[in-house]
Order: C-alpha cells, then structure tokens, then sequence
C-alpha cells in the first residue's frame, strides 16, 4: 500500500502481519500489574471492540501476552508500515484541509526524534500519551482523511467517539483526556483505568496534537534559566549608581571585543552569566531542552540522565555537548568549564543523587539548581531511585511496587539532603513545576519550612508568574505545514519585525520581556531547535500573537508563505492551566486548587474560532494534580482565519490575566487596565483592596 492508501484503509479488514520488537528504540517500561483477573477479561473485551469477531481468537492470545509482559494492550502489530513524520500537509489524503494539518501535528508527535517511547505511543513525561493502541491512531487518520468542514471528530481519551455534524467555525477536533471522576484521580486509578483501555494520561502537548519535541520548552527553560542567574547575581554584585548595560541572555549578547573577560557584558560593567554552575537532571522529554537552554543564557549545566537512549539521542541531536558515564571524569570537566567560563552542556548518564552527592562532597560551588525528572510519576518510570541501575529499577516497578515505591521515597530523601547542603552554601534551587517538592514532601524529605510552606519556589511563583503569566506573556507556537525551512525562516523575521514593532512603544513594565523576547527570536534559527516539524516557540503577549498571526496570514494570502501555518501554545500558559504547584503558584487567594479558568479557556476558544481543542487532567504534576488545556489553529490567508485570530487568541490571553488580576496581582491588574483601555465592549470585575492590618485588628477584638 501507498501511504495514503493505508491513511484511508484505517484499520485492516485483515490481520496484517506482525512487528517484530525493536530494542534499538527507547521503550515505555512495564506498567504494574494492578488488575484483577476479572478486569483482565474486561481489558481484552475492550481492546477487541476494535475488531470483528472473525479476529478474536487470534487477537485475544496476542493482547493478552502484552497486557502480561508490558501492563498495557498497545496492539503492536498494527503500527503502520510505513516511516513516522510530520509531511508536507499536500501529502496527506484529505477532504478538509484543516484535517490534513492536524494529521501532520499527530505524525509530528509520534516521529521517533520527537517521541519519547514512540512505539507505545507515549510523546513525552514517561505517561504522556497521544493514543492508547495502535488501532485507534489508525481509525483517527481515517477519520481525519474523510470528513468534512462540516464536521467534527470527537475524542475521549485517545479513543475516537466518531464523527458528528457540525459547522465551519466549529473545531474540527474536540479531545478530552484522563477526565475522570474527581474521586477517581489518583495514580493507581490512572494504572487501572489506563490498562483497561478507558482513559490515558495526555500530559499536557502530548494528547493535544501540540508537541514540537524539545523546542517547546527551551523558550520558557532558557527565560527561567536567565532569570535566575541574573537573581544570584544581582544578589552577589548589587547594582551601583552609574552602572550600566543590563543582565542579558549570553548567547544572544552583542559581540564581546577580542581579549575581553567574558564575565563582563560587551559594551556594559554588569557581570555576565559566564561561569555560573547549573545542575539539574532529565534528558527524556521535554527535560531535553535544559542543556540548550543552559548554552543560550551562557552558564555551564549539568543535567544527569539515568536513560543512556535518551541521552544518547538528545547528544546526537545537538541538544547537549558532552556525554560523561563516569564521575570521576565529570567532577575535573566541571571544575575546568567553570574556571574557564565556558558556555557548555554536559551530561551525566547516571543517576542524579549520586551527581549531587558528590558535589556536595567535593565542595564544588553550585549557582543554579533544579530538577525535572518526571515527578508527576514518581511509581511508573518517572523517578529511579539511586543505588540501582535502570534495569534493576524496571523490574522492581514491575514486580515489587511497594519496594519501588520505599526505594524512590529513601531516593528523594538523600536528593533533598545533597540539595539542601548546596543551598546552604549559596546555590538558588527552584521547583521546575514537575512535583520535585510535592513528592519529596509526601516523601518525608526536609523540604518544608516550620510553617508548612516549601522552603524554595516554584519557578513560577519567582520568575514566570510574575514576571510572564501575569502580563499575558506564554509560549506562543507555530508550526509551517509546508515543512520548508525557508517558510520558517520567513515567519521568524516576521515574528522579529512585529515585536520591534510593538517594543517601540511598549510601557516600561514590559520593555524587559520584550528586549529577551526580541533576542531569542533574532537568535532562533543560529541555535537550530528545530526536532520534527518546521515549528517555533516564542513568549508573546496577547497583542504580540495577535499581530504576529495576522502577519502570518497575510504572508500566506500573499503567497510568500508556501502553505498554511499552526498557530499553538503549550497549556503552560497564562490562562491554559490550573495547577496549584506550578502555573497557578503565584495565586494568592485561595483559588490556586480551583479549575475553572482552564475549563473556561477551552469553552471560550471553541466557539471563537480554533480548529481543535482540548482539556485534560493531569499534565506536568501529575494525574489528579492539574486541570489544564488548549489549542491548535490552521490560518490558511481567508478572511475566517483573520477573524478566528482577533477573537480566539483574544480571549485565550485575557480570560487568564483577568482571573489573575481578581486574585489580585499586580502585574495582571496592571495588563488587564491597560488591555481595557484599548479594546471596546471589554469589562473585567476589578478587586478592591483590603488591609491586612484592618482585618487582623477585626478579627482579634471579635474574639
């Protein structure tokens, strides 16, 4: 068969032939065996609803095999024959072209450099899940391939519903994952629910159709990176009168003059970044984009990796410098990268408490420090604990859970301890919004202050919160379905004119973002982030997207854009996410654990104009931890893409600083102010303040 032959064939009236196992690819490990044997039966009568029953014998026997040996039915045998990647969007056999560039974002997230464990179909975080089996990927590029601009594909958790009458301004797609019962929402409902075939984990990008590999996040990675190495130095050299220049990201800094220190900005007398020591751990997903982000803000990184495949193929795809299996060799490397002020990614492949344990001892000074193992799922790949190999660890997760479990807790209390004696000496650790602190206090580590409170922030209580989210800025996306580097190219230097554009008048309040924001994009395509698809990461406030999509349009309308374009973000956002450990840290008035911002957010973009959307628990912190959503758009030059921009990424923006705002913070009191000033029929309740002092007062003389 042709590729689109087999897109249409769905899946085969006949059994095609099966896929041998392939052990050079980096593979999910083996889920627990957490069902009864009665649930056993169950799981296979629901992978079979797939098929006729002329199939079942032969299906069950093979179904049944995996569910013992991997945990989970992921129907290998079906795995298309033909190579995984995005297309051009003409390539695909499509009725509708909107549905032919959500075919293209799925191969996107399932092409080997992309995915995680690309064979069970999980895209990145160890759990995070595009589809649950094989068979329903097929029937979803069929569906896609088939229907109309007058329909819509329903999802619930990988599993395709069908098809059902609908409009042209309603999403193509509409895709839930993992929305279950709130009592329901722990882990080992995850496993159980997961192995039966009724639900998955879309993490956030992963079920979305959103992933653009590791590129989305070294934006948001190299921001937070940034800004605190310009922490720790404004903390060690405090600004003087008459100083001059600023704290800037060193690989997009001006050009130093020959023989200049390189601890000292070109054309200013601020200390630069140059030397500063960033630790840190996790290459497998997302993860990945932390050495690179380490090399564009100019520090020396380290990021432990236990996975030597995921290692290995962030190495080959130039998203770090240097691979280093032995300690004894790694700790004399530091030391010499630091004293020379080199801008350089290394890794250890090892695991990361024995990293950090050694510096400790060693003595070596330790500026920035983070983590982002995926502790959302600390029990099933996740987190291995230290004094085992990965090997030894799979086989305990598969068949000693408890014991996993003890030995992952014990871990988290040596990693606090090593930590904790680094900060003590200086270092500024922040949580990176993967349940690090959640799960190392459930653990028993020392990682709570007297008062209950964790004794170091999330990122996004220090730097993104308020420094991002709350004026509006997130992680903006596109992706060129043409997948010509050159259309790339082309919307980079539009993104690039827009935001000079905008900087030009910019209150101070945002001068800032916009300068960092300016250079990374200047700098996009020297630091080749490209993995997959012809994508881009850009943070952007709302009148940033909005010009910049319109741009884009223009440019396709034009003919200078050689197809249609992806508008996208990461869930990570201003408005896409509730999560009380990570993006709704910085939320102070009790309603960090409430979720209707991100249930709003996808009810608002799916009648104002996005091609598909979705809502998912779980995502970063973990099943049960986080509501959150979002969105893709295809912009094809029409009149309907100019409106579907204004109003979709409008709302999408301003439904979250309004609700910040509410929660009184100052930044996005501030940006919602100004936003209303400019845009007629806009009205957002603003809160009053109220003292502190006048309520504590009422409350001790009512006693």
């Amino acid at each position: 068969m042709t590729f689109q032959e087999e897109i249409l064939a769905g899946i085969p009236s006949e059994l095609p032939e099966g896929m041998p196992y392939d052990s050079t690819v980096n593979h999910a490990p083996k889920r627990k065996d957490i069902l009864t044997p009665e649930q056993k039966v169950l799981a296979l009568k629901n992978a079979l609803r797939y098929f006729p029953e002329r199939h079942h014998a032969v299906l069950a026997k093979e179904f049944a095999e995996e569910l013992r040996r991997y945990g989970r039915i992921y129907m290998y045998r079906f795995r298309p024959r033909y190579e995984m990647y995005a297309r051009p969007v003409g390539e695909y056999p499509a009725r509708c072209a909107q549905a032919a560039g959500i075919m293209a974002m799925i191969q996107n997230n399932l092409d080997p450099r992309v995915a995680q464990h690309p064979h069970e179909l999980i895209i990145y975080g160890g759990n995070g899940a595009i589809f649950q089996n094989w068979a329903q990927y097929r029937l979803v590029m069929q569906y896609l391939a088939t229907m109309t601009d007058e329909q819509t594909l329903v999802m619930y958790s990988g599993h395709p519903l069908g098809l059902f009458p609908s409009h042209r301004d309603a999403p193509r797609v509409i895709v839930t994952n993992g929305m279950v019962i709130p009592n329901y929402s722990k882990p080992d409902d995850w496993e159980r629910l997961n192995a039966l075939g009724v639900s998955q984990y879309g993490q956030m990008t992963a079920g979305s159709y959103m992933y653009i590999g590791p590129q989305g996040i070294v934006h948001g990675t190299t921001i937070t990176v940034m800004n605190a190495a310009r922490k720790v130095l404004e903390k060690r050299f405090p600004v003087k009168p008459g100083m001059t220049g600023e704290y800037v990201m060193a690989g997009c800094d001006r050009p130093s003059p020959a023989g200049a220190d390189p601890s000292v900005m070109a054309g200013c007398d601020r200390p630069s970044p140059a030397g500063l020591l960033f630790v840190t751990a996790g290459l497998g997903g997302m993860s990945g984009a932390q050495p690179k982000a380490g090399n564009i803000a100019g520090v020396v990184s380290v990021t432990a990796e236990i996975n030597p495949l995921a290692a290995e193929k962030r190495y080959a795809q130039g998203w770090v410098d240097e691979l280093h299996r032995d300690l004894d060799e790694l700790i004399p490397r530091i030391r010499k990268a630091v004293a020379a002020k080199e801008v350089v990614s290394l890794a250890y492949v090892g695991n990361v408490v024995d990293l950090w344990e050694r510096l400790a001892a060693e003595g070596i000074r330790v500026d920035l420090g983070s983590d982002q193992t995926s502790l959302h799922n600390p029990w099933a790949g996740g987190y291995y604990p230290v004094g085992y190999s990965l090997e030894e660890s799979k086989r305990m997760m598969a068949e000693e859970p408890e014991r996993f479990r003890e030995a992952v807790r014990a871990s988290l209390r040596r990693h606090v301890a090593a930590v904790n004696v680094l900060a003590g000496r200086g270092m500024y650790f922040f949580d990176y919004g993967n349940a690090f602190l959640l799960e190392s206090s459930r653990a028993g580590a020392d990682v709570l202050l007297p008062d209950g409170r964790f004794r170091y922030p999330s990122y996004v209580q220090d730097i993104m919160g308020p420094m991002y989210f709350d004026y509006g800025f997130g992680p903006f996306r596109w992706v060129c379905l043409s997948e010509d580097p050159e259309d790339l190219a082309l919307t980079d230097a539009i993104a690039m004119k827009v935001l000079g554009e905008i900087a030009a008048t910019a209150p101070e309040e945002i001068a800032g973002q916009m300068r960092d924001n300016i250079r990374w994009i200047e700098e996009a395509g020297r630091n080749h982030l490209v993995v997959g698809s012809q994508a881009r990461i850009l943070y952007a406030d709302c009148e940033g997207r909005t010009k910049i999509a319109l741009a884009f349009n223009a440019a396709i309308r034009e003919g200078r854009l050689r197809g249609p374009v992806v508008l996208g973000r990461d869930h990570h956002d201003v408005s896409g996410t509730d999560s009380p450990f990570r993006e709704t840290s910085n939320i102070y008035d009790g309603s960090q654990f409430c979720a209707d911002m991100a249930v709003q957010n996808v009810i608002g973009d799916g009648f104002r104009g996005a091609t598909w959307v979705s809502i998912h628990n779980g995502g970063g912190v973990g099943w049960g931890e986080v509501i959150n959503g979002g969105f893709g758009m295809v912009i094809d030059g029409s009149e309907d893409s100019d409106r579907h921009i204004r109003e979709m990424l409008f709302w999408d923006v301003n439904n979250g600083i309004a609700r910040r705002s509410w929660a009184r913070n100052a930044p996005a009191r501030f940006a919602i102010e100004r936003e209303m000033a400019r845009t007629p029929g806009l009205r957002v309740t603003l809160p009053h303040e109220a003292s502190d002092d006048l309520l504590r007062q009422t409350l001790a003389d009512s006693q």
